[in-house]
């Protein structure tokens, strides 16, 4: 038996060239590399020389930061892809995805879990706070391309803005959650002026101004100084984990919400000079970190789904994974988009493709350190369900989806495929 550690890796090594090499071969294939995590996890768990059950709940702080890791730089990599200049108007369909379908989404969630499921008004809205936001991580392949890159049609922005900005309005239902359930063991009594002026009024409001100052601050330093010590020239693209870190430890620190300064940090940071070729080396750097904790984080997934992390779950909870999956991100989605003025082909895709996942794995343990909720073990369960069957059935049909969308908006959906069928000096149109 080799020793553990040269296994270890040579495991890793493995994982790290499946993550290179998969994206390539699943570029047509209805299966995302997401998928191909779980299973690797699933399989590998599974092996007697591993000590060890990737349980959440065995490992509560571990997988809060861990997955809080993971967003945070997902949502960096989210914001810098973004060309759209920020215009009230012209991101309509995120105002409609967050002001209606993640409400809607959150009330019926809550609903349905205190009257089908049986849980708690706490442990209800935890569920809904933990499930309602999409994922920014996941939701790589339906989001817009690399800065600069062009491919940014009304869908893949609505879900790319969506999943960057739905933190600031998920976190305060976490919080309510966390509120309710401190009230239930005595200790919390006055909470409703607390929770509607600290964790909704002031996390937001000062979560925004820190995140745009912080971009501010790293655009000017990076674009906009003599030359000579602009950080541009270096081409390091540890500035742009450098601007992650350093806006999600200031916002934090100020008891406000770091994943939404994140995003907005990278918006300001990309609005310092949209259209320099820095942002794109940025963006490659922070999305290569982002796919290898994406990847361990998954890993461990499949490794607690094989180690019992569904044991606790009721036919009745199937029933409802089911429902919160293909009834009430769909129907919520299409009711936010009445009267927008749109090809119905366009609302469909958008209200389906509602992510869940490592955000809602990061949602869930933060609540669950930070007050007592006793079905933990069964929201665990339910979670988990949920973002399973969300990895799988997003991840099996974003591919056919979209390559068919790209074709009806007379796009290639294989424009990088063709540029590297190319020779150098000729345009794929000539290759």
């Amino acid at each position: 038996m080799p020793d553990p550690y040269i296994l270890a890796l040579l495991l890793a090594g493995g994982l790290i060239a499946m993550v290179a090499w998969l994206p390539l071969i699943f570029r047509r294939a209805p299966l995302s590399l997401p998928i191909v995590c779980v299973l690797i996890g699933a399989g590998l768990f599974n092996l007697p020389q591993i000590g060890f059950d990737p349980l959440p709940r065995d490992w509560p702080q571990i997988t809060e930061r861990l997955t809080e890791f993971v967003v945070i730089v997902a949502l960096m990599g989210a914001g810098l892809k973004i060309d759209r200049i920020f215009n009230l108007r012209r991101w309509g369909v995120t105002w409609r995805l967050l002001g209606v379908t993640m409400m809607l989404s959150i009330l019926a969630i809550a609903l349905l879990g205190m009257t089908v499921l049986g849980l708690s008004l706490a442990g209800a809205v935890l569920l809904a706070g933990a499930l309602a936001p999409t994922d920014p991580v996941l939701a790589s392949d339906i989001q817009v391309g690399a800065p600069q890159e062009g491919r940014e049609d009304e869908v893949r922005f609505g879900l790319t803005s969506e999943a960057g900005l739905n933190d600031g309005l998920a976190f305060p239902f976490v919080n309510l959650a966390i509120a309710l359930a401190l009230i239930r063991s005595g200790q919390k009594s006055d909470w409703f002026v607390e929770w509607l002026t600290l964790n909704v009024v002031w996390e937001i409001g000062a979560g925004l101004a820190i995140g745009w100052v912080v971009g501010w601050v790293f655009g000017w330093l990076t674009f906009h100084i003599p030359v000579g010590a602009r950080l541009a020239t270096t081409r390091d693209g540890f500035i742009v984990l450098a601007a992650t870190f350093v806006s999600y430890a200031v916002t934090e620190m100020l008891h406000c919400y770091g994943f939404l300064a994140v995003f907005i940090t990278a918006l300001a940071f990309r609005h310092a000079d949209r259209d320099h070729d820095f942002h794109v080396e940025m963006h490659d750097f922070i999305e290569q970190i982002e796919r290898m904790a994406m990847m361990v984080v998954l890993v461990l997934f499949g490794g607690a789904l094989t180690s019992g992390l569904l044991a606790q779950l009721r036919p009745l909870d199937v029933l409802a994974a089911v429902v919160i999956v293909l009834v009430v991100r769909p129907a919520a989605g299409m009711i936010g988009f009445i009267g927008w003025k749109r090809p119905l082909r366009e609302k469909v895709i958008l209200a389906f493709f509602g992510i869940r996942g490592v955000g809602s794995f990061y949602y869930l343990a933060y609540g669950l350190n930070a007050a007592p909720f006793h079905e933990g073990d069964r929201l665990w369960a339910l979670v988990g369900l949920i973002c399973l069957m969300s990895i799988l059935l997003h991840g099996i049909t974003v591919t056919p989806v979209m390559r068919r969308f790209d074709r009806s908006q007379g796009r290639d959906p294989d424009p990088a495929e063709e540029s590297d069928m190319a020779e150098p000096g000729v345009s794929p149109a000539q290759a």
